[in-house]
């Protein structure tokens, strides 16, 4: 099983990530990791945080030589923010006289719509930071450095992740279906993570309307994976589907609010005929090798799942992001220690975030489908995993290649 614990709070002097499970001999790369961090810190939206961090991942245990060993994998990520907050999060009682930065108050106006008041209720803080410093999306960077590991087990199998946006605030994306190759052609430096250009300019436009009005927006953005083979997951218990994995993976991510698998809710509203994909013949002579599938579909509506496996499509899951909690014109909340009437607590925050969600949605399905790839195929060894899904190729291509009998016996 391949699993993953984060820690470290927001303004704390890092996050750590530990994953445990990936096999032996899987060659990594720091700088890759911290490609996938840098590119969780783009976009048009992001907050004054952004232009203080430079996160880079540090590699403190399982990978020596620059190859796995077969024990978890430590990473480290620094918070240079930290410096001005040495004295608000020491963790010492008594911080010493010289720790840096402000001798911050305690917080205590929650923010609708974030975990303030609820945490503060589970765990009985009388200061909401102790909240707000480990709910706060910060924490998603230890998850995308915990998602580029899992990238690089999926490449040995020829499977890629990639995201885009598909809406921001009112503003849609009017392309439709967008190729994968597409998706990956999508820049780095994107102001949206959007593959339609137009869509795109109007985003942005709509960013600069709330920032100006104090107020935040949310969007959407899908996730696709391409070759991902045939069987992951499994109809026989509950817990095994691998849709409702996906589901809860980005269900997680802060400020998720919704979770579609192929057409998702839309399929709510179409008829069985409009809904699900065909299944035909394939076309077996064309060129090169021959497919480990049974079956074309002409369509992908179901999102690469049926039934909680996958059918050898390509895997596409949304995600529905609600607009940031904090406000810069802040809504009406309570003063905790006094029980009146006041705003609610401002701390500096992003205007849109969803670009970078969707960074973040790439390593949770990559986290995913590779824990899904690992039961499915298994091996201690990287090349004992490549031996083992070579063999499976083989076998599925020799089953598909196989002419068919034709008649009654």
């Amino acid at each position: 099983m391949l699993r993953f614990l984060t820690a470290g709070e927001s303004h704390g002097p890092s996050l750590v990530v530990i994953v445990d499970g990936l096999p032996a001999g899987l060659r990594v790369d720091a700088a890759a990791l911290t490609r996938d961090l840098r590119r969780r810190q783009r976009g048009h939206g992001r907050g004054r945080r952004m232009a203080i961090e430079a996160d880079a991942a540090v590699m403190t245990g399982g990978v020596r030589r620059g190859l796995t060993t077969g024990a978890p994998v430590a990473v480290r990520i620094d918070n240079r923010d930290w410096v001005n907050w040495a004295f608000t999060m020491h963790p010492d009682e008594h911080p010493p006289a010289d720790a840096g930065g402000a001798h911050r108050p305690p917080l205590t106006r929650p923010r609708p719509g974030h975990a303030d008041l609820a945490g503060a209720m589970k765990y009985g803080h009388a200061d909401l930071r102790d909240v707000l410093e480990r709910a706060s999306a910060r924490e998603t960077a230890a998850r995308v450095a915990a998602g580029a590991l899992a990238r690089l087990l999926l490449a040995e199998a020829g499977i890629v992740v990639a995201s885009h946006v598909t809406a921001i605030g009112p503003e849609r994306s009017d392309a439709g279906v967008v190729a994968f190759d597409d998706i990956l052609a999508i820049a780095d430096e994107s102001p949206t993570r959007c593959a339609d250009q137009a869509a795109s300019a109007r985003m942005v436009a709509a960013i600069d309307r709330a920032r100006e009005a104090g107020d935040t927006l949310g969007g959407v953005f899908e996730v696709a994976a391409r070759g991902v083979p045939a069987g992951l997951g499994s109809y026989a218990q509950w817990d095994r589907r691998l849709d409702g994995r996906l589901a809860q993976a980005l269900m997680s991510i802060p400020a998720i609010k919704a979770v579609g698998i192929g057409i998702g809710a839309e399929a709510a509203a179409l008829r069985g005929s409009q809904a699900h994909d065909e299944i035909l013949p394939p076309a077996i002579e064309t060129a090169g090798p021959p497919t480990p599938l049974p079956a074309v579909r002409p369509t992908n509506r179901a999102g690469g799942l049926e039934g909680g496996v996958t059918n050898g499509e390509e895997v596409r899951a949304s995600a529905s992001m609600k607009p940031i909690a904090t406000l810069m014109a802040p809504l009406r909340s309570i003063d905790l220690d006094t029980g009146a009437a006041a705003p609610a607590a401002i701390e500096r925050s992003d205007v849109c975030a969803v670009p970078a969600a969707s960074v973040v949605g790439e390593a949770m399905v990559a986290l995913v489908l590779a824990d899904a790839f690992l039961e499915r195929f298994g091996g201690d060894s990287v090349e004992e995993l490549r031996r083992r899904y070579a063999d499976w190729q083989r076998l599925a291509g020799a089953r598909v290649a196989r002419p068919r009998k034709s008649g009654t016996s």
